[in-house]
């Protein structure tokens, strides 16, 4: 019997890390698509310009955009009604829409220190993840808030995602992690997590920004984004302001979309803008062309 749930346990696991989107590598093919997330609208979400059930109609209508990928603050007390999950879904599917994944905020510590509290954070978490696999999600993307010393918060963070992990293989669904502040910016100890987890459905989310482990000590965003690679299921390109090339600010898109591409990395990139000199639609499409450009030069170097 031990054999059998082991094997089963597996089983799952495999599953869950088969669910992750991969593109078929080929000269046809683009090596790697363009998905939304939906924070690129959190003015308008904020502002109740936008609800949540209109995100993911206007991803294709006004983007041509087939992935969207959402944030629970937007829809914080539906992940368990049903009657609001099936109209998301109803119009994901009336507009050729196709749910990515879910990034999860508010929710608590996954590495908090006290077991309890790590405990309730970890629960807090399961309604989130049987709402992406009913949403068809291959994820959710979480946060590995801890406090401590370095490897105090490397055991409390492994803990709290290795149960989530464990839960979400249940409904193939990867748990993934963002940088996102404190060490979860600094990418050797954020893939040190992931890999003393141990668990094919737990990967990380690599975003471009986010790389400030507190204030005024900033963590190479080149240097995190190739440590977290490895790992990634998913990968969040963040934008904030453009010169008049079209060219981001801030971030080479060149050099660290050449990372991605050398690191194997063969899924969707999600558009995440998050500047304030552009309005919403104006960076969504400039971030998206961004990438397009990107992806047809480094293509090229491909064939």
């Amino acid at each position: 019997m031990t054999d059998r749930r082991a094997f089963l346990g597996l089983a799952a696991l495999a599953a869950a890390s088969a669910a992750t989107p991969a593109l078929a590598a080929s000269s046809k093919e683009p090596w790697f698509r363009i998905s939304l997330a939906e924070w690129s609208f959190n003015r308008s979400l904020f502002g109740n310009k936008m609800t949540n059930l209109d995100f993911p109609v206007a991803a294709r209508r006004d983007y041509d955009i087939e992935v969207v990928e959402y944030v629970n603050q937007f829809f914080m007390d539906k992940a368990e009604d049903k009657a609001y999950l099936a109209e998301l879904k109803k119009r994901c599917d009336d507009n050729g829409v196709k749910s990515g994944l879910i990034m999860c905020d508010r929710e608590g510590a996954l590495g908090d220190p006290d077991a309890a509290a790590r405990t309730r954070t970890v629960e807090n978490h399961y309604k989130w993840v049987t709402a992406a696999a009913y949403l068809g999600c291959h994820s959710i993307r979480v946060n590995a808030q801890s406090t401590g010393t370095f490897g105090a918060q490397l055991d409390f963070a492994t803990d709290g995602l290795r149960r989530l992990a464990q839960f979400g293989a249940q409904h193939n669904i990867n748990v993934i992690v963002e940088n996102h502040g404190g060490l979860s910016s600094n990418g050797k100890w954020l893939a040190s997590v992931i890999d003393q987890v141990g668990l094919p459905n737990c990967g990380t989310l690599p975003d471009f920004g986010n790389f400030n482990i507190a204030k005024d000590k900033p963590y190479d965003r080149y240097l995190g984004v190739t440590e977290l690679m490895p790992f990634a299921k998913g990968v969040s390109a963040k934008s904030y302001a453009f010169d008049a090339k079209g060219n981001e600010t801030t971030i080479d898109y060149q050099r660290i979309m050449r990372i991605v591409r050398d690191a194997g990395y063969r899924g969707y990139v999600g558009i995440e803008f998050e500047g304030r000199d552009l309005g919403e639609a104006e960076g969504i499409r400039a971030t998206k062309k961004l990438l397009e450009r990107v992806r047809d030069q480094l293509q090229r170097d491909m064939a």
